[in-house]
């Protein structure tokens, strides 16, 4: 044992010195700030990437941003923070995940460095689980930052699908791409029921949906309650957002134009290719027989045929699935054409641009005439939904 700890101990001396190597420079600078055609700076926004935000969500808040041509979005972790990387932001972004684990990951000292971002006028966006992390809800490990307060955590996993949303007067002037629509509907997944009894803080939007489908959740708890509010912070401003419009076909943009809210910069209009309300037209909620059926379209992707393949990936199209992200990234290289190209268009259809460059790899290796021509389209679609190139 002591022999096997001496020779080993040179080894590990040496990787501990490479791995300190021009850290700190590294990592305080996440990237060179970027020039937008008219000369000016771009809006550089890090999305925490942090332990506790689920891959996907963190995947999609960064993809959100890359709709926007003003936009820089840059990963961050908590070594950044620590080593300054705050300093080089104009904003951030707390994606979905699990809020009290963001919490932990980010430790005192970081929280204290996203609170002083803030009271300096830095923009801060929480989305779901980081709407959590950002709220004054007592008995929680929370920053303080938003002034929403949740209440009834003990049933926060209530459920999910497309809930029914609508806009209020502030709502309308923040989204005015949305002002004629009686209701929109956006992804939910398990976020921040707030008290309404106190409300420091401005409502932009409402929940009309009444999500309890799961964990003996009481019913009429979410309805008629906040589904995105906003505050101020010193000379900052903090937007938490119940929900994922990131993770919403056609819904994605909602999410740059909030951190322009934040940073109380001009809201630009963005393309029709990228603004599609429209995808959804009725509440989709996921009950018990659908999510067996979702978690049975896993099992018919690892050993069904391609017929089935096909059935599924029409089904999760048609009720949003969340998990079918995860699974269908891996589909563009099944053993069949068609079920190669349904993947590709199911994507596209998504506006899932974090498989961009797999829908890409997938259109050059393909041999089937038919399956190439859909998978170049979907290619096309999703090229023509961000205007950031990929760093």
């Amino acid at each position: 044992m002591k022999k096997s700890s001496f020779f080993l101990a040179p080894i590990v001396f040496l990787a501990m010195a490479l791995s300190l190597m021009g850290c700190g420079e590294s990592m305080k600078s996440a990237g060179a700030d970027a020039i937008d055609s008219s000369g000016n700076k771009k809006i550089k926004v890090g999305v925490f990437d942090g332990h506790g935000g689920a891959q996907t969500c963190v995947w999609e808040a960064y993809e959100a941003l890359r709709r926007d041509a003003d936009m820089q979005p840059v990963y961050i972790t908590s070594a950044e923070i620590a080593a300054g990387v705050l300093d080089g932001l104009d904003a951030i972004i707390i994606p979905g995940g699990g809020g009290s684990r963001q919490w932990l990951n980010l430790g005192a000292e970081n929280r204290k460095r996203i609170a002083e971002f803030a009271e300096n006028g830095g923009g801060v966006l929480g989305i779901c689980a980081g709407a959590y992390l950002l709220s004054s809800t007592p008995e929680y490990s929370c920053m303080g930052l938003s002034k929403g307060a949740a209440i009834d955590i003990e049933h926060d996993n209530r459920g999910h699908g497309v809930v029914n949303v609508t806009l209020d007067a502030l709502g309308k002037k923040l989204f005015p791409e949305l002002s004629e629509l009686d209701t929109v509907r956006i992804m939910y997944y398990e976020g921040p029921v707030y008290d309404t009894v106190q409300r420091p803080y401005e409502i932009f939007a409402t929940m009309q949906s009444d999500v309890h489908m799961e964990g003996n959740a009481p019913a009429n708890m979410t309805n008629q309650r906040p589904f995105l509010i906003g505050n101020t912070v010193g000379e900052g401003r903090v937007m938490a957002c119940i929900a994922h419009p990131e993770a919403t076909p056609g819904m994605q943009w909602m999410v740059p134009r909030m951190i322009r809210w934040t940073l109380q910069r001009e809201f630009v209009p963005y393309s029709e290719k990228v603004v599609n309300p429209g995808v959804f037209t009725k509440e989709i909620l996921m009950s018990e027989s659908m999510l067996k059926r979702e978690h049975g379209a896993f099992k018919v992707f690892l050993y069904g045929t391609g017929d089935e393949k096909l059935e599924a990936l029409e089904w999760l199209r048609s009720v949003l699935s969340w998990e079918a992200k995860r699974w269908v990234q891996g589909l563009l290289y099944d053993g069949d054409a068609r079920v190669r190209a349904a993947a590709a268009q199911y994507i596209a259809w998504m506006g899932y641009t974090r498989y961009l460059p797999d829908v890409k790899a997938a259109a050059v290796s393909e041999q089937d005439a038919q399956a190439k021509e859909l998978i170049e389209k979907a290619c096309q679609q999703l090229e023509q939904q961000v205007v950031v190139p990929l760093e």
